[in-house]
């Protein structure tokens, strides 16, 4: 029996069985899974283990025979001891061997890597985990922006962009050595590469107290699809409401503050401002402000007069939102206040799916 057609001849000559096996053999790729894990503060789960000096994502070898998404389950049992069904996939990466980081001897034709979602694990299931006796010495969740500190510099990065694609709720990417290779604007602006907003502060749906000065006055500006406006910095990736601090022009009133900041920083126009509540800070006594607005226009991208930067735009659902922050076990308050003002504006609720650029003129 003859084959035509090979990968690298042209059509219509012909190999043996024999010839074309051993083609296929020669350029064959080892195959690997992982899964990502985070907790209820999107922190990532990481493992330190005994035969190398990085740390890795849960996840090894698929065995021969085995599908990828097997091979996860069966890692996270074998490593975690965590009986679990995966089957969403995030990335899949293509390392060429020029991007192995090994030893000559150990080197090959290449990898292709699979990165699935782990999900968001509770308190109850991280105390279910159980390490096996060798190999796997401890585990830890670690922010997103400590992941290139930890893992090698390929596994970091395919590690981000899986993330990123959990959150951009687009679909698997393709990766070449842990860089998409249709980056999406989480990609571009480089989300998560540095530490994300922490603000562990109570939420009180309730009036500012007499006693508390208000420093800060933020708004979840809502499109008419349920979704919001969040900014992105350029130069960091880091991901903010749009709002501020009080200024005397502002004559202490909170909504003239997020108005004001939100044309500055936005170049957008609300209307319908409703209060949602406020964060009392810890460690400075003060109260930041929570409103919820409608968006009606949205200018040319312009420059923040108060820090100089273009703001990159962009529209999420209020819970991929708060996967660019790290406020705390009081988020789901607060967004729970946020979906009750969305109510009362007379706005869906979006479902989750791909994150919008906005990069020019809207109106609503």
């Amino acid at each position: 029996m003859t084959t035509t057609s090979t990968p690298d001849e042209s059509a219509g000559t012909a190999m043996t069985d024999e010839e074309y096996g051993a083609l296929r053999a020669s350029a064959a790729l080892w195959v690997g899974s992982s899964v990502l894990i985070t907790d209820q503060r999107g922190q990532v789960l990481v493992q330190h283990v005994d035969y190398r000096d990085t740390c890795l994502l849960p996840g090894g070898a698929v065995d021969k025979g085995e599908s990828p998404a097997h091979a996860a389950a069966r890692e996270l049992h074998e490593e975690l001891g965590i009986t679990a069904t995966v089957d969403r996939g995030l990335a899949v990466d293509w390392v060429p061997a020029r991007g192995l980081d090994a030893s000559a001897p150990l080197r090959f034709p290449g990898e292709i890597l699979h990165v699935f979602d782990g999900g968001t694990w509770s308190d109850d299931r991280i105390a279910a985990v159980r390490l096996p006796e060798r190999e796997i010495t401890g585990i830890e969740f670690v922010e997103p922006a400590d992941l290139p500190g930890l893992l090698a510099p390929g596994d970091a990065r395919r590690a981000l962009a899986a993330l990123r694609a959990r959150i951009d709720a687009g679909g698997a990417v393709l990766l070449e050595d842990g860089h998409p290779i249709a980056p999406s604007v989480l990609d571009t602006a480089g989300v998560l590469r540095t530490a994300r907003a922490r603000h562990h502060y109570p939420f009180h749906a309730a009036p500012v107290p007499d006693r508390l000065v208000v420093r800060q006055s933020w708004v979840w500006a809502f499109a008419p699809d349920g979704r919001v406006l969040v900014l992105l910095e350029p130069d960091t990736g880091a991901a903010c409401l749009p709002g501020g601090t009080p200024e005397a022009q502002d004559h202490d009133d909170p909504e003239a503050t997020l108005r004001r900041e939100t044309a500055e920083e936005a170049a957008a126009e609300l209307s319908g401002a409703l209060y949602v509540g406020y964060l009392s800070d810890t460690e400075e006594p003060c109260a930041r402000v929570r409103y919820a607005a409608a968006l009606t226009r949205l200018g040319p991208p312009a420059v923040d007069p108060a820090t100089g930067r273009t703001y990159l735009r962009i529209l999420t659902t209020p819970e991929q939102a708060l996967d660019l922050f790290d406020w705390g076990p009081s988020a789901i308050e607060q967004l729970a206040a946020v979906h009750h003002a969305r109510d009362r504006l007379g706005l869906p609720h979006a479902r989750r799916g791909p994150v919008t650029e906005l990069t020019g003129p809207t109106t609503w």
